[in-house]
């Protein structure tokens, strides 16, 4: 179990540091508990315009992540770190799945009912971050 490593590293500099590896599923539960939990605050909305576009990335809590991706020439807004036992309930919510080079995918429509199948998760996994993909492009 890696949960459990404490891990002694030295810089360049010569400081000596000693800490844990946090899994990301368990961040939003740490910052909450020492207080810090100053979540990011973003409309669905925004959110959706911002994802489409491929300007932002959002991580969700459960460790999930959602980004813009090119698949077969069409960009599409994928889900990506889900377990086969959230898939039923993120189906349910109106995600599709395909299975593209033996692998299940899922993704956000982007039609018109987009942005109320991300409002909807977004109600059951709490946005704990906003990543800057425009600096990537």
């Amino acid at each position: 179990d890696h949960d459990c490593q404490v891990y002694r590293i030295q810089t360049d500099a010569g400081e000596r540091i000693i800490g844990r590896h946090i899994a990301l599923t368990l961040v939003a539960t740490m910052l909450r508990n020492l207080g810090l939990d100053d979540l990011p605050k973003l409309a669905p909305e925004d959110a959706w315009a911002g994802l489409v576009e491929g300007r932002i990335g959002l991580q969700l809590a459960d460790g999930l992540i959602l980004r813009r991706s090119r698949v077969m020439n069409d960009y599409r807004v994928e889900l990506i770190c889900f377990t086969d036992a959230m898939v039923p309930r993120l189906k349910a919510l109106g995600l599709i799945s395909e299975i593209i080079s033996w692998k299940l995918r899922l993704f956000i429509p982007t039609s018109a009912q987009g942005c109320a199948i991300l409002t909807s998760l977004l109600e059951r996994h709490t946005l704990v971050g906003v990543t800057d993909r425009t600096a990537a492009a």
